[in-house]
Formats: structure tokens, C-alpha cells, sequence
């Protein structure tokens, strides 16, 4: 393996899970990023949803501002999906991880497992 780079919350429980099953592993992790504290500038939203093959495998739709906002009434497009994750690091699907120019959002321990071990994943 050579680049891993985690995007994630500190204060998130899933966050938390998925490192420390990265920890278990032994994976290191090259650059760890804390999506509130260090926001990802568009650009970097784009490529990870190029990564991941589309913006809405990116976008979460359990964040409170879906809700607040009644976005689940009506069709996003893909710009206003990356505009609103480049905006509020809440609309983005966490944890992302990144290895070897590949990435997966969001977690579950076999998906990671899979993800991490796994050389044809997408």
C-alpha cells in the first residue's frame, strides 16, 4: 500500500469505528484529515467524486441540513450536490478513505475490509 489518506470527524462514532479498524490492521495512514477543522476546497470535492464515480456516491443525504433544507423534495443535480459539500463538510459521506488514487465513502467493516484487501475494487 502506499498512500492512505482518511477524511473524517474526530467526534464521529463511524469515523471512530473505521480507524480504528484501519489501526487494527495496521494500515498506516499517510495524511489524516479532519473534514471540520481542514474543509476540502472544491476541487478536491470534485476529484473525490470523480473517485467514487459520481457526486451523489459522495453526498450524504442522513446529514440535519438535508432535512432543515427539504432537499429530499425535489432532484439534486450534480453541481448542486459538489456545491453543497464544498460548502458544509456535513453533506459529505463519512469516513472517505483514499488509497492508490481509488476511494470508498462511507463505512462498513466488510466494505472497508474489501476495499483494503482487495485489488479489484473500483
Amino acid at each position: 500500500m502506499k498512500e492512505v489518506t482518511f477524511y473524517w470527524l474526530p467526534n464521529c462514532t463511524t469515523c471512530q469505528k473505521a480507524k480504528r479498524q484501519l489501526e487494527r490492521h495496521r494500515v498506516s495512514i499517510t495524511k489524516l484529515r479532519d473534514l471540520k477543522e481542514e474543509p476540502l476546497s472544491r476541487e478536491e470535492v470534485e476529484n473525490l467524486a470523480e473517485m467514487l464515480g459520481g457526486a451523489e456516491n459522495l453526498f450524504s443525504k442522513r446529514a440535519v441540513k438535508y432535512r432543515e433544507m427539504k432537499l429530499s423534495e425535489r432532484e439534486l443535480s450534480e453541481e448542486e450536490m459538489l456545491d453543497l459539500m464544498t460548502a458544509e463538510y456535513t453533506f459529505l459521506k463519512r469516513p472517505i478513505l483514499v488509497k492508490d488514487g481509488k476511494a470508498i465513502a462511507g463505512y462498513f467493516e466488510k466494505m472497508f475490509d474489501d476495499f483494503l484487501y482487495n485489488t479489484k475494487t473500483k
